[in-house]
């Protein structure tokens, strides 16, 4: 099972946690100044550290070298968040260590030599830092990463300096987007040391209503200091969320819309992946408040990544149209949708 099929803690706010370590070695220059030969060889050896080390860990990882992926497949990744927009962009000399369910990854040759990211269902921050931890650890035994005293991990992009961490949550913050307020929160969280980003990251939109919220500040600041944080921080818009959820699911029009929107995704034979994403943060807004019942909120989570358009192609190993995907997307959709009940007030 793929940690994205699963619901974790804080469930009904909070979709997933990352926590990613950017880490460079010290005989090569970084990524943006490397030969392909650099790459080639730090690849090598990244990837016979990990896979031959005698960690539990180390058992669970594949690896794949994106220049050998089609399109379908590299996009596929991204739309699972287990690689980076950016990184599919030019892949000579890329490439990822994965695990079984997804839950842990290694970008090769993105931003900086290596980016370890942990992935987990749910409010797990604490967990995925820990996971983090051990599998930095396993590596630095037979790597040599670059590390300097006074500014702690050394990257490409000075933002990184120090911890080299960016920790993450993506929440499904559906009725602060129907208030009217993610401009002024957005906002606040920058003059915090925090960002609000879009689905898939920095640069990318908001689709059904899911933000990452991550620290942007690595300098001065220990793990674990960010960590509380931006724990403290995320906290607080979960409450508010929550809050106004209450308050705006008394409103007749908005549980018109979430029944409208279950109904849509129920019996639709045709769904493009924007009209998607917005009818299942309405139903992923209405089985959380108890307005729509029968579907669980791990079904919601996964149909939602299997139904993004390349990740549809990945599964089916073909390409298709847009109008094959939009059916297919629906027909996905009734599959899971299908069962939902509408409880009698």
């Amino acid at each position: 099972m793929k940690w994205y099929e699963k619901a974790g803690p804080s469930g009904d706010v909070v979709c997933s946690t990352r926590v990613r370590l950017a880490r460079n070695l010290k005989p090569y220059p970084f990524p943006a100044r490397a030969s392909l030969e650099q790459k080639e060889e730090i690849k090598k050896k990244v990837r016979d550290a990990l896979l031959s080390g005698n960690s539990i860990l180390s058992k669970e990882f594949r690896f794949l070298p994106l220049e050998d992926m089609d399109e379908e497949q590299a996009v596929s990744l991204v739309e699972r968040h287990i690689i980076s927009p950016e990184f599919i962009a030019d892949r000579q000399g890329k490439g990822v260590l994965v695990s079984e369910d997804e839950s842990l990854s290694i970008m090769l040759n993105e931003e900086d030599h290596l980016r370890i990211q942990v992935l987990r269902e749910g409010l797990s921050l604490k967990e995925a830092a820990e996971t983090a931890d051990r599998l930095d650890t396993l590596l630095s035994e037979t790597l040599p990463f670059a590390f300097d005293p006074e500014f702690g991990y050394l990257t490409q992009c000075p933002t990184n300096l120090g911890t080299g961490m960016r920790a993450s949550f993506m929440l499904h913050l559906p009725a602060l987007q129907e208030s009217g307020s993610m401009a002024r929160i957005s906002t606040n969280l920058s003059k915090l040391g925090l960002a609000l980003r879009g689905t898939y990251g920095e640069g990318t939109k908001v689709m059904g209503a899911l933000y990452q919220l991550s620290n942007q500040i690595t300098l001065g600041l220990s793990e674990n200091e960010a960590i509380e944080n931006l724990s403290a921080i995320a906290g607080q818009l979960i409450e508010e969320e929550r809050r106004m959820r209450k308050q705006l699911c008394k409103n007749l029009l908005l549980q018109d819309k979430i029944t409208r929107a279950a109904g849509l995704l129920s019996s639709a034979r045709v769904l493009p992946t924007g009209e998607f994403m917005e009818l299942l943060s309405y139903v992923r807004l209405g089985a959380a408040q108890g307005l729509l019942q029968g579907v669980l909120p791990q079904e919601l989570n996964a149909l939602c990544v299997h139904a993004q358009p390349a990740t549809l192609m990945a599964a089916q190993g073909q390409k298709l149209t847009e109008s094959q995907r939009d059916a297919l997307r629906a027909q996905l959709a009734r599959q899971v949708c299908g069962k939902i009940q509408y409880p009698i007030e």
